[in-house]
């Protein structure tokens, strides 16, 4: 799974309209509108249903929208701000745009679908793979605030894509995440990689109802209680210098992170944030988390990830081989791993290879089986750790491609300290 693409969600949403792409999801495709070409091949077997499949949100949408819209992105008067998402949650949408105009700002809501992402993908002619939206540029100009809602639903929507094509579309957009970076534009995305579809719930061991319930209870945690403890936990790590990640999986990782900017997604983007501007200006929905990027060259060690998925298709011990900083070696199984191989292949950047952050979850509220193999973003004493593009946690690699390992039951040592313990968070 990657948090790759458009600098996460600084550029995601305004690519969910432009580009069919989000913030972290391997079924992601950086592309341009342009005339249609030859029809696009079958559609994934989960595509038919992908629209009808999304859980009814046991939340209040008006509440959560004014939420989103006066405390998560703080909105004022005469902002421009810019609303992205699927029909299946056009009401949220709706209720976001009307909250938006309340506060005197000007809301511009975009709609897209899983098919118009693949047709904007299979359908558009390869020679304008590398042309970099015009349109997006603008946004970036324009664009006060984006909220988006991750809400693509069909796990396999890019099979059959060619690699090479979607390492130079990925390539071409490179300038517009890094455009809505240098602009300060703020960026709430709601779905975070656990967007409550069928097959996402079968990964975890839960049914969509359960992990609809987790999902939203993560969402509607009380975002100053998360500001406060994910600031003890960010000047903990701040203080530090070494830290060492080991698994029971064979993961063992040591990286230095002193003097490097340390991150929190805590649900509000705060004013202290605005002033810092750049990757600090993002939430990621459901919040809960704490990221640095190490210092270049110190990472050492093995990262295995147990289980993964590429389009739908698991990758069983994906191995990381890590060295001077940087990966020097993959191997993996599973019936996904060959199509990730060639996807990693083909983006012809050295880029790809750095060891880019690594992510503490710290939301108490996303309670995940413990039997699950598949780990996320915000589970409180969760931990990944990425390679490849690491503008949006504060770096200086700005490829539009990465991927992160998540290594659920870790523990972490920070100058020996013991800061994660087997999954329990420690701070």
């Amino acid at each position: 799974m990657t948090r790759s693409l458009l600098a996460a969600a600084l550029a995601a949403a305004v690519c969910t309209i432009l580009a069919g792409c989000q913030r972290s999801s391997d079924d992601t495709a950086p592309v341009a509108a342009a005339p249609a070409a030859p029809a696009a091949p079958a559609e994934p077997a989960q595509a038919a249903a992908s629209a009808t499949e999304a859980v009814k949100a046991p939340t209040d949408l008006e509440q959560l929208a004014e939420r989103l819209v006066t405390q998560s992105a703080g909105v004022k008067e005469g902002e421009v701000v810019l609303i992205y998402g699927r029909q299946h949650d056009a009401e949220l949408l709706e209720d976001i745009a009307v909250n938006v105009r309340k506060v005197g700002a000007f809301p511009w809501v975009g709609y897209s679908s899983d098919r118009m992402s693949r047709r904007m993908f299979f359908d558009v002619p390869e020679k304008y793979d590398t042309q970099t939206s015009a349109l997006a540029m603008k946004m970036a100009g324009i664009a006060d605030v984006v909220i988006s809602l991750g809400n693509m639903t069909t796990e396999n929507l890019f099979e059959g894509a060619d690699p090479k094509r979607m390492a130079a579309r990925a390539k071409a957009d490179e300038a517009v995440s890094q455009a809505f970076l240098k602009n300060n534009v703020r960026t709430v995305e709601i779905g975070n990689e656990m967007y409550p579809t069928s097959w996402r719930a079968q990964r975890f061991g839960m049914s969509q109802d359960e992990l609809a319930k987790v999902f939203w209870n993560g969402v509607n945690i009380d975002y100053s209680q998360l500001q406060t403890r994910g600031e003890q936990i960010k000047s903990a790590i701040a203080a530090g210098n070494e830290l060492h990640v080991t698994n029971a999986n064979g993961t063992d990782l040591k990286l230095r992170v002193q003097g490097r900017r340390v991150l929190v997604s805590d649900g509000i983007i705060s004013e202290a944030d605005r002033k810092a501007g750049g990757p600090a200006l993002a939430a990621f929905l459901p919040a809960g988390e704490v990221y640095t990027t190490p210092v270049p060259g110190s990472a050492e060690g093995k990262v295995v990830h147990t289980r993964s998925y590429f389009r739908g298709k698991q990758i069983d011990n994906l191995t990381l081989t890590i060295s001077g900083g940087k990966v020097t070696a993959i191997s993996g199984g599973g019936a996904g791993y060959e199509d990730f191989k060639a996807d990693y292949d083909a983006v012809a950047d050295d880029r790809k290879n750095q060891v880019s952050f690594i992510d503490f979850g710290i939301n108490p509220n996303v309670k995940l089986p413990t039997s699950s193999p598949i780990g996320a973003w915000m589970p409180a004493g969760s931990v990944a750790v990425g390679f490849g593009g690491n503008s949006w946690a504060g770096g200086e690699n700005t490829l539009s491609y990465g991927h992160a390992v998540f290594l659920p039951g870790s523990t972490v040592t920070l100058d020996g300290k013991p800061i994660v313990e087997k999954g329990e968070l420690k701070l």
